[in-house]
């Protein structure tokens, strides 16, 4: 009899805030680890095999573009996908969302290029980048949610921050697998085929993260909400519009920032600079690496002091650290580089500790699955997508690391006043969001 229990025990889901926030991390890990694989392959390999060009910077921009068409795919994911979170559950929706991201991944191993099939190569890539930015759009609002609504106001945002660093873990990985791939093998090789082996690498995690998802149970606030009347991402968007654009706008600072930090700076060290890949890579692993690590040290200070200041202070210093930024990596000094990369993602890890809790604070819950999917892709949408072709156009025209400063302090900027105008929601009940926003009333 006890065994049966204990047997029993074993299979029924976990509700744990352990296992709930290691199922969210391992999660978003996969997933951003296949997102971030490929704008740093479209860095190395695919401005070669895909994009063919007697200019380099032209093949890179070229694969850059294909890097944005993700990011296009990534509103419809969170519409539909957020649709199906709202009305049929977090759990099974993170599972499909996970499924779709892995087996697009892994096609982009199988992918012939342009040499053996013309512009069918690229066609071909753009379709399996569509289905990754579809499936990411439903992915981070699924994951930041599991986690959320199962724990308290006490300490959601060190509960909600670990999903957060499912994105740096991820491109820790990927930058790590293609460095060390890169590494041991002749750099004909490499481009030949062993690529290729990261890429595939991605079926391996997928199972890991999907056993991980099928362990934990639905969230309880969502199994006792009502279903939303209509059309979630139609009520959130009649209803909470200003809740969707205060949150995306405080997260122009931090994707602008993020994709600049982690990935632009791989094509100016290698392209602008003419130093070796491996010095941007390096400079990306230690950056990545810090984020990791501090990312739920600044969301225990946000349970303490609430978000709005974290929010604020990061705003601030990505304005400031968009110029001391392009200051250091010009020097090539390698040390310097990895200071440079390594102190913008401490800012992005700043502000990544509170986007999860503050954004699951701003929606009632049976539209909340919609409401931060749709907010946080709006985002990536018109910051995160365009800032390394941005970065390369602006470059290109003003010859200097210091006009893509300018442009980043701009999205600081709107950081800064997007957080001034929103309302401090540390204490805020999950359970009982009600329709008025979380938007400061102008001044009268």
């Amino acid at each position: 009899m006890a065994d049966t229990s204990r047997e029993r025990n074993r299979k029924r889901p976990h509700t744990r805030l352990g296992v709930v926030a290691a199922s969210s991390l391992a999660g978003t890990a996969v997933e951003w680890y296949d997102f971030f694989l490929y704008g740093t392959a479209s860095t190395l390999v695919f401005n070669k095999l895909y994009f063919p060009s007697h200019d380099p910077l032209v093949g890179t921009v070229l694969a850059f573009a294909t890097y944005a068409v993700g990011f296009l795919a990534r509103p419809l994911g969170a519409v539909v996908l957020g649709h199906l979170g709202d009305r049929k559950g977090r759990r099974s929706t993170l599972i499909a969302s996970l499924l779709l991201m892995g087996a697009s991944t892994f096609l982009i191993a199988l992918l012939p290029t342009y040499e053996a099939v013309g512009v069918l190569a690229p066609l071909l890539l753009v379709v399996c980048r569509l289905v990754q930015g579809f499936a990411l759009g439903g992915e981070w609002g699924g994951a930041v949610l599991l986690v959320s609504e199962h724990g308290d106001s006490a300490r959601r945002a060190f509960w909600s921050s670990w999903p957060n660093v499912g994105p740096p873990l991820g491109n820790l990985l990927a930058a790590g697998v293609l460095a060390v791939l890169g590494g041991v093998m002749p750099s004909a090789e490499f481009l030949s085929w062993g690529w290729r082996i990261a890429f595939g690498l991605s079926a391996v995690l997928v199972l890991i993260g999907l056993w991980l998802r099928l362990y934990v149970a639905e969230t309880p606030l969502f199994k006792d909400a009502p279903k939303p009347k209509g059309l979630p991402a139609g009520v959130v968007i009649r209803k909470h519009w200003r809740s969707v654009l205060l949150a995306a706008a405080t997260r122009f600072g931090e994707n602008a920032g993020f994709y600049l930090f982690s990935l632009f700076v791989i094509t100016y060290v290698t392209t602008v600079l003419k130093m070796d890949s491996s010095v941007g890579l390096t400079a990306v692993l230690v950056g990545q690496a810090c984020a990791v690590v501090t990312i739920p040290l600044f969301a225990l200070l946000a349970d303490r002091i609430g978000r709005r200041p974290i929010y604020v202070v990061a705003s601030v210093a990505t304005i400031v650290w968009a110029f001391v930024f392009f200051a250091l990596v010009d020097t090539r000094s390698p040390g310097l580089i990895t200071v440079a990369v390594a102190g913008g993602l401490l800012i992005f890890a700043a502000y990544s500790s509170v986007i999860g809790a503050f954004f699951a604070e701003l929606f009632p819950t049976e539209v909340r699955y919609s409401g931060v999917s749709l907010a946080y892709n709006l985002a990536s949408v018109l910051a995160g997508s365009l800032a390394p072709i941005i970065a390369i156009g602006l470059y290109a025209k003003f010859g200097t690391g210091y006009a893509i400063g300018v442009y980043l302090a701009v999205m600081g900027l709107i950081s800064l006043v997007a957080s001034l105008l929103a309302k401090e929601t540390k204490s805020v009940d999950l359970g009982s969001v009600a329709e008025k926003e979380q938007v400061r009333a102008p001044v009268e």
